[in-house]
């Protein structure tokens, strides 16, 4: 999410290894020879792990999540010290911090630390990088089946507005700030828009929008490909590198289907990697994140994940689909996209006030 944050299930052929790591989940205890991983499921290469573990004789113990709610959930119940490196999205980075769940990074012990593109080396989420390093970015849009649509417009247009799509069933994505976000940047109040006036005018327009019969439900972005696939849905929101993943191993399910970002506006999001603040091996999730930090490294993740580096040095390595779009946008897309904004305290509240309205309605 993320994005990020939606994606449940990444690859149906891998499947059986991320069950496996959920039935780990839980309960890790301090070892000088372990680190505990807590991340997404199906979002690491595992030969990445064992490259790491050999490296350092060392076992890396991953356990999985599969929403930034239930991510956080586990912090607050005793995962603070439970896990050694954490994988959150750009807009959990200031609520983790805020609450004091995570700690500050050694960056004496990063030394690979200037690979990372000057984009996210001062990022607005984390103001010089003190908490959290990138590990993977992506984007937030639309996909939808060109015969249906042949003629698509290149807007959110296609999901909000009936006359663009009158007869064929379409999907939203589940998580508040994701769609919010599709409604606000249609309207003409930004992708990152906040503010109560425009929070309202766009949660109008979503619940015009479910009153339609074509309108199949809130469908998180992994799914959704599943369901474009099969022609349960036409048209639904979902992220570019998923979308890849998924063409290339289903060439046939996905040969009338485009990634589109609307010129209104989108999400860019990044994946990042923290310490929890009391994590058990410190020392060792420095290394860890050093070493996904390495040229080479950084090229296999992302060539394992479909997803964009945020790691400068890693260029050379990734394979020629990721220099391209839909994972490497093109420049005028790249000028459209914009970080989810972090909420807290009231606005947060009010906010979430709103999204519980939009699904109840």
């Amino acid at each position: 999410m993320s994005h990020s944050l939606l994606r449940s299930v990444r690859r149906p052929a891998r499947l059986a290894g991320a069950l496996t790591g959920l039935l780990l989940a839980g309960g890790a205890q301090a070892a000088d020879d372990k680190l505990y991983l807590f991340n997404w499921t199906e979002y690491m290469d595992p030969a990445i792990i064992e490259a790491f573990e050999e490296r350092y004789d060392v076992e890396v113990v991953q356990n999985y999540f599969n929403s930034l709610p239930e991510m956080m959930a586990k912090l607050n119940a005793g995962g603070v010290s439970q896990y050694d490196v954490i994988v959150p999205s750009n807009y959990y980075v200031p609520r983790l911090i805020e609450t004091g769940l995570v700690q500050p990074l050694d960056k004496s012990r990063l030394e690979q630390l200037d690979n990372v593109m000057a984009t996210f080396q001062n990022p607005g989420y984390d103001p010089g990088g003190d908490y959290s390093v990138p590990y993977q970015w992506g984007t937030t849009g639309i996909i939808y089946n060109t015969e249906t649509f042949p003629e698509a417009p290149k807007s959110w247009s296609l999901l909000f507005e009936a006359d663009q799509n009158p007869a064929h069933p379409f999907a939203v994505a589940g998580d508040g700030q994701v769609t919010m976000g599709g409604a606000c940047a249609y309207l003409g109040h930004g992708y990152d828009c906040t503010g109560l006036d425009a929070w309202r005018e766009a949660a109008k327009l979503l619940i015009e929008t479910k009153s339609r019969d074509t309108f199949s439900g809130f469908t998180d972005g992994t799914p959704a490909l599943q369901q474009l696939s099969r022609g349960v849905v036409h048209a639904a929101m979902s992220f570019n590198g998923d979308y890849l993943a998924f063409k290339d191993e289903d060439p046939e399910g996905f040969a009338d289907t485009a990634f589109m970002i609307p010129d209104e506006g989108a999400e860019m999001w990044v994946d990042t990697m923290m310490i929890p603040a009391e994590a058990p091996n410190p020392e060792l999730a420095h290394a860890f994140i050093d070493f996904l930090l390495e040229a080479e490294v950084g090229a296999q993740l992302s060539n394992y994940n479909y997803y964009a580096s945020p790691n400068a040095a890693a260029a050379p390595y990734l394979d020629e689909v990721l220099t391209q779009p839909p994972v490497q946008p093109s420049d005028d897309d790249m000028a459209r996209l914009r970080f989810i904004p972090s909420l807290s305290g009231d606005e947060l509240q009010i906010f979430q006030q709103l999204w519980s309205e939009v699904q109840a309605r």
